[in-house]
């Protein structure tokens, strides 16, 4: 490494230490934001299904006994009014109209999935109370593992998130301060060349990178044991690779703008769609198909998916070789491009 890119590389890193702000979102961010992820979509045993039940006949006395001795049922006894009411504000999933034996009525809103859940339910509750037998005989296994959870599905995002976060803001923002501050034109009288200076950047993010990583991922893995079933040589390949890329994905960004304004906007453009698309907190197959092709194509997807399948199903580089593809070529245009376009004043 020649002195010239040394000494920018160690300005990177002063530069990155002197911002709090920078270390907070940075490193801090992600650790707490999966802290509440995790904490709030935890596994939780199965809550009890609130149900009001109408009628003053003996069978809607049948009714609330039937869904009481079945178990798992919230019931409460209320007249129409109220029972509607409980309905709409959500305090009941589901009103049973039980004014005559033998029929009943289910009141519930079809958009809810807990109501259409509560509605089977309570029917077969109901059901059994009356004598239905079944003729199939069921058992019941139960299997909890790791990989399943909202907590395995989000880190990967979260860790995605912050290696695009890292790339872009990090090295945009810096490179157009500088620009506007007239002091890559104080560089171009040096004898400093411009890949020293662009490569500088890329050292310091890799460096980052692996705190990150290491501070994020070991949190998941220690506090709520998120795995990590692939190859971890292959994991890092995936990290830092990622990492390049959205490096060479914010050089080109900051490679015209002269304020921060405009690459602020620039910034958003590129970022906030891959934010909604790319699968972070929801899988991108929730989005119609007719713009998976899209979706697909962003870095930030490839990214997610390449993570997610090596750490929660122990895939290695040949299956996910074409999200690794997708990454490296964006990595590599976006390179190329900043060198051509990129402006010292």
């Amino acid at each position: 490494m020649s002195d010239s890119l040394r000494q920018l590389t160690l300005t990177r890193f002063r530069e990155f230490i002197r911002e709090p702000e920078a270390v907070f979102w940075s490193l801090a961010f992600p650790i707490l934001l999966s802290m509440g992820l995790g904490i709030a979509f935890r596994n939780r045993p199965a809550q009890s299904v609130h149900v009001g039940v109408v009628g003053d006949s003996a069978a809607a006395t049948a009714v609330v006994s039937a869904l009481q001795k079945s178990g798992g049922f919230g019931v409460e006894h209320l007249d129409s009014v109220p029972a509607r009411l409980a309905l709409r504000t959500g305090r009941v999933a589901l009103v049973v109209n039980a004014r005559q034996a033998g029929r009943v009525e289910f009141e519930y809103d079809d958009t809810r999935e807990d109501s259409r859940i509560a509605r089977v339910l309570a029917n077969d509750a109901i059901q059994r109370a009356a004598g239905r037998g079944d003729p199939v005989v069921a058992t019941e296994r139960f299997v909890r593992d790791r990989g399943s959870r909202y907590i395995d599905f989000v880190v990967p995002g979260l860790l995605g998130m912050g290696l695009m976060g890292n790339g872009i803001w990090g090295i945009g923002f810096a490179v157009v301060d500088a620009r506007r501050k007239r002091l890559l034109k104080r560089f171009m009288a040096t004898p400093m060349s411009r890949w020293e200076y662009l490569t500088s950047f890329l050292i310091s993010r890799f460096v980052l990178l692996i705190i990150e990583v290491v501070m994020l991922v070991g949190f998941a893995v220690l506090v709520f044991g998120v795995p990590l079933r692939g190859s971890l040589w292959q994991f890092v390949a995936i990290c830092v690779l990622s990492a390049l890329a959205f490096c060479a994905v914010g050089l080109l960004i900051a490679a015209r703008p002269r304020t921060i304004e405009g690459a602020n906007g620039l910034m958003n453009l590129a970022m906030l769609p891959m934010w909604i698309l790319s699968g972070v907190f929801f899988s991108s197959e929730n989005f119609p198909n007719s713009i998976q092709p899209f979706i697909q194509a962003l870095p930030l997807t490839a990214v997610n998916d390449a993570l997610r399948a090596n750490m929660l199903r122990g895939a290695g580089l040949n299956v996910v070789g074409p999200e690794v593809g997708i990454v490296i070529a964006w990595g590599v245009i976006s390179f190329v491009l900043a060198l051509k376009l990129f402006r010292w004043r």
